[in-house]
C-alpha cells in the first residue's frame, strides 16, 4: 500500500441548539408562565491516537469531518439533546497544524491520546431563563453559538529512536533487516526504499529500540532531486542518527568521503536542527576492503568537515560489526532516557 504521510481535511463542530420561547398552557392555569427550555451543545471535534494506524491513506477518500448539532430546546422546560462528539482516529505519530495560520494545535504521541481540534457550539437559552419579577411573561430567547470550523494539515512522522541516513545504496534497508524483524525491498539498484519503514530492534530481554530507515538522498535533494529531503522530518523525533556509508561504492569515480559530504551538506540545508543532531558515522560493506585501505579511508573520514564524530565499521551484508554497533546504540539510547542532556560516548575507530 502507498505510504501516505500529509494530509489535509476540514473539520468542523456543530452548533449549539437554539432556546425556546413557549409558556405553559395548562386547562385551570391562565398565568402558566414561561416554560422554553435551553438547546443542546453542539458536538465537538478530536483527534485520537491508535497504533492500529500506520499511514494517512484514508484521508485520501473522505477530508471533511462534521460533528452533529445540538438539538432546540423545547416547551415544558424540555433542554435539546447535545451533539455527540466526533472522533476521528489518526496515526500515533501525527502532527495537527491549522492550514490557513499554520498554529501547530498538537502532536499525538501515544495510543488513545486525544487532541481537541473544533469545539462544539454552546447552547442558547431559553425564555424561562429571563423571567423575573419585573419581566414575569418574557418572549426573548437566546440562540446557540456556531461550532468552530478549521482546516487542518496532519503531518505523519514515524516514532523511532534511531534513524539510518545515507546515500541510496549505502546499506541502509539491509542494515534494518539484518537488526531487526522488517524486510524492506533490497536490490542492487537505487531508491529500493521509497518510503519510511520501521524495525525493532531487540539486543536482550527488555532492551528493544526502534529504528527507521528513510529513502537516501542524493545531490540537490533539497531542490527536490530524487526522493528530495520529504521523508527527511520522519528524523526528527530520532534521538541518534546512523550516517551510512558505502566503503566501495560501485561507480569507480566516487569518493566515500564526498558521498558522506553529500549527504550532510542537503541534511543541513533542510534543517540546521536535524543536522545537529547526534549522528554516528557506519561505514558499510567493509569486507570489500582490505584493512589498510580501511584504516586509510576512516582516517580521511575522520579528518574531513562532518566527519569528526564516532566511526563504526560494519558489513550488513555479513553482519560483521554489526552486533557490536546494535549494542553501542543500545547504551546510548538508554543513556539519553534516563538523561537526555547527557554527551555522546566516545566511539570506535
Amino acid at each position: 500500500m502507498q505510504f501516505i504521510d500529509e494530509a489535509n481535511i476540514v473539520v468542523r463542530a456543530g452548533d449549539g441548539g437554539n432556546g425556546c420561547v413557549s409558556f405553559r398552557r395548562e386547562k385551570y392555569i391562565p398565568f402558566g408562565g414561561p416554560d422554553g427550555g435551553d438547546g443542546g451543545d453542539g458536538g465537538s471535534v478530536w483527534l485520537v491516537g491508535t497504533e492500529r494506524l500506520n499511514t494517512l491513506a484514508d484521508f485520501r477518500y473522505q477530508k471533511r469531518f462534521d460533528a452533529p448539532r445540538g438539538k432546540n430546546g423545547m416547551g415544558q422546560n424540555r433542554t435539546g439533546a447535545s451533539g455527540e462528539d466526533l472522533e476521528i482516529a489518526v496515526p500515533v505519530g501525527t502532527v495537527v497544524r491549522d492550514a490557513e495560520t499554520d498554529e501547530l494545535l498538537g502532536d499525538i504521541t501515544a495510543d488513545g491520546q486525544r487532541l481537541l481540534v473544533a469545539q462544539g457550539g454552546y447552547h442558547g437559552l431559553g425564555n424561562t431563563r429571563y423571567k423575573s419579577s419585573t419581566n414575569q411573561a418574557p418572549r426573548q430567547s437566546k440562540p446557540g453559538t456556531p461550532g468552530e470550523q478549521r482546516r487542518l494539515q496532519l503531518e505523519l512522522r514515524v516514532l523511532a529512536d534511531v534513524g539510518l541516513l545515507g546515500l541510496p545504496n549505502a546499506g541502509k534497508s539491509t542494515l534494518l533487516s539484518r537488526a531487526s524483524a522488517a524486510r524492506p525491498r533490497v536490490a542492487d539498484y537505487p531508491f529500493t526504499t521509497l518510503y519510511p519503514q520501521l524495525g525493532v530492534v531487540s539486543v536482550g530481554p527488555e532492551q528493544s529500540f526502534v529504528m527507521a530507515d528513510i529513502p537516501g538522498l542524493i545531490e540537490g535533494a533539497a531542490e527536490g532531486a530524487g526522493l528530495g529531503t520529504r521523508f527527511l522530518k520522519h528524523l526528527g523525533r530520532t534521538e541518534l542518527l546512523l550516517h551510512l556509508v558505502d566503503v566501495a561504492p560501485p561507480d569507480p569515480e566516487a569518493d566515500p568521503v564526498t558521498d558522506m559530504q553529500t549527504a550532510l551538506t542537503e541534511l543541513q540545508r533542510h534543517s540546521e536542527e536535524l543536522a545537529a543532531r547526534p549522528r554516528w558515522l557506519v561505514l558499510n560493506k567493509c569486507e570489500l576492503l582490505d584493512a589498510e585501505a580501511l584504516d586509510a579511508l576512516g582516517e580521511r573520514m575522520q579528518a574531513a568537515p562532518g566527519g569528526d564524530v564516532p566511526q563504526y565499521r560494519i558489513s550488513a551484508a555479513t553482519g560483521d560489526g554489526v552486533d557490536g554497533l546494535l549494542q553501542a546504540v543500545m547504551r546510548e539510547v538508554e543513556r539519553r532516557r534516563l538523561d537526555p542532556a547527557e554527551g555522546e560516548p566516545e566511539g570506535e575507530a
